[in-house]
């Protein structure tokens, strides 16, 4: 028999970090979420001020969801697209000219099901450079996409992808084939 539950905890998260989170979203939902898509510069503004570390040349468009922007960092030409949502509990990293396709969903924390109180658990996530996650991607908690990667539509990744130049596909993710590299691929 499991034993019995505990009494609800406080949150995982500290008092700066919540208040942080409130002031981010009043502005996520005001500055951020109303300006006008081409004003790329203004929404790095925005989120260099709450502490992400962001290329000049990222763009995030306006509907893109970031719960903590002081755990994201974009290189440069990286690319959150409209209606992604980045769960930034533990980092997030999208390398240099990598994309994240509207609504993509990368997802840096969970809850240990196991354990009676279901804790709040994290894992940082990152994108090497050349990736590609098309539209309706899930990425979970812990993965690591090597470069060059394509995932396909609506795919679910569970495990790092580590063959670097490769489509995967499907619900977990798995390889399709080999993409045919350029003949000068970018580094």
């Amino acid at each position: 028999m499991p034993p019995p539950p505990t009494p609800i905890s406080s949150s995982p998260h500290s008092l700066a970090n919540r208040l942080a989170r409130v002031a981010w979203g009043i502005v996520q939902a005001t500055l951020f979420r109303f300006s006008p898509r081409p004003l790329h510069a203004w929404r790095r503004f925005l989120l260099r001020l709450f502490g992400a570390r962001i290329h000049r040349t990222a763009h995030v468009y306006p509907t893109a969801r970031i719960w903590a922007p002081w755990n994201l960092t974009l290189h440069e030409h990286a690319c959150a697209g409209d209606l992604t949502d980045l769960y930034c509990v533990a980092p997030i990293t999208i390398g240099p000219r990598s994309t994240v396709s509207h609504y993509s969903f990368l997802c840096a924390a969970s809850h240990d099901f196991e354990h009676p109180d279901h804790p709040l658990t994290t894992a940082p996530i990152t994108l090497g450079a050349n990736v590609w996650l098309a539209a309706d991607v899930f990425v979970a908690p812990g993965v690591t996409i090597a470069d060059g990667v394509v995932v396909g539509a609506r795919s679910s990744v569970f495990s790092s992808l580590t063959e670097p130049w490769t489509l995967y596909a499907g619900s977990p993710a798995r390889p399709v084939r080999r993409r045919v590299m350029p003949a000068a691929a970018p580094t």
